[in-house]
């Protein structure tokens, strides 16, 4: 059986015994980890309202943190390259994303610990990721997502109303919405958009971020759990992290970006034997030999500009700090 078909079954059978798991899946959906939520020897986590590990003091020392990004001629490549599929008809929104080496005088784990973020997720010397956004969350049947679209420096002048008056950023969020509302609507009945555009302000080592999300909600069938792991991979990969029309968009991104993803922009996800709990693993440094590499980037549209879209990808190059005691 293919890997991702054992995933599956076994996420499946677990569901049907209402036995607690956490699961990691990349971005291309053909390879997953799956963990005891006990089990802290490889895997430190933390939920809304779980974990797997105790809090641990924070450090006294001023973090160093210095970036590497890939040089703007080389990211206009790529984005020359989306734009003109964009043109062609094969895609109208794709997440352009790429590699920023950092050096920092912490390691992968004191990041965990000092970092501060709705999810984190620490996979021992491979990666860590704090990630904001919510992939899928399932409570006694009822499934919601909370697709992020649309960034902007907090500190700027009247950023709220920039951001949430700019066109491309609106058109950016009323195809992801749309997307996330279609893909809900294959393993969901009665799916509505609850809340459209809401902002939520994110504290960074190098500054204020201002992020807008939307919520989209369905109903799932009585015997969701003995499915979960069917649910899970027809809605992968992350519509945020990918574009639309997906399938194709998926296509472009690795024949553009020119590096492996990975891990960064799968899903990282907690069932507790009936609800779910999951995130999609953007904000997320990893550990390639002796160097540390940041992966992020943005949604690209007909409207995008490259400067502009170059800007974001370097200003998501951060770690959302804990405040100091």
């Amino acid at each position: 059986m293919h890997k991702k078909e054992n995933i599956r079954v076994q996420m499946n059978e677990l569901g049907r015994l209402n036995q607690a798991f956490v699961f990691i899946i990349n971005f291309e959906a053909d390879h997953a980890l799956i963990f005891s939520p006990d089990d802290s020897s490889q895997l430190l986590w933390q939920t809304r309202q779980a974990g797997n590990f105790e809090t641990a003091k924070t450090k006294t020392t001023t973090m160093q943190w210095e970036i590497d990004p890939v040089a703007f001629s080389a990211y206009q490549q790529g984005f020359s390259r989306v734009q003109q599929h964009i043109h062609n008809g094969d895609t109208y929104l794709l997440n352009y994303t790429q590699p920023t080496a950092v050096k920092t005088n912490l390691s992968l784990e004191e990041i965990f610990h000092e970092s501060q973020a709705r999810y984190k997720v620490l996979l021992k010397d491979r990666f860590v990721c704090f990630s904001p956004e919510i992939f899928v969350q399932i409570e006694a049947g009822k499934i919601s997502s909370f697709p992020m679209k649309g960034t902007m420096d907090a500190t700027l002048p009247n950023a709220k109303e920039h951001l949430l008056n700019d066109s491309k950023e609106l058109a950016e969020h009323h195809t992801i919405v749309d997307l996330i509302r279609n893909d809900l609507s294959l393993v969901a009945e009665n799916v509505t958009v609850e809340k459209f555009r809401y902002l939520e302000r994110l504290k960074t080592n190098r500054r204020d971020l201002w992020q807008v999300s939307s919520k989209i909600s369905g109903q799932l069938p009585q015997n969701y759990t003995e499915c979960i792991g069917d649910i899970v991979y027809k809605l992968l990969p992350a519509g945020s992290i990918c574009g639309a029309p997906k399938k194709k968009t998926v296509e472009i991104i690795k024949a553009t970006e020119g590096y492996k993803r990975g891990f960064y922009t799968g899903v990282f996800g907690y069932f507790d034997g009936k609800n779910l709990d999951s995130c999609v693993l953007i904000r997320y440094i990893e550990k390639q030999e002796n160097q540390l590499v940041y992966k992020s980037g943005g949604g690209v549209t007909f409207l995008s500009d490259a400067k502009s879209e170059y800007e974001e990808l370097v200003k998501k190059v951060y770690v959302p700090l804990k405040d100091k005691d």
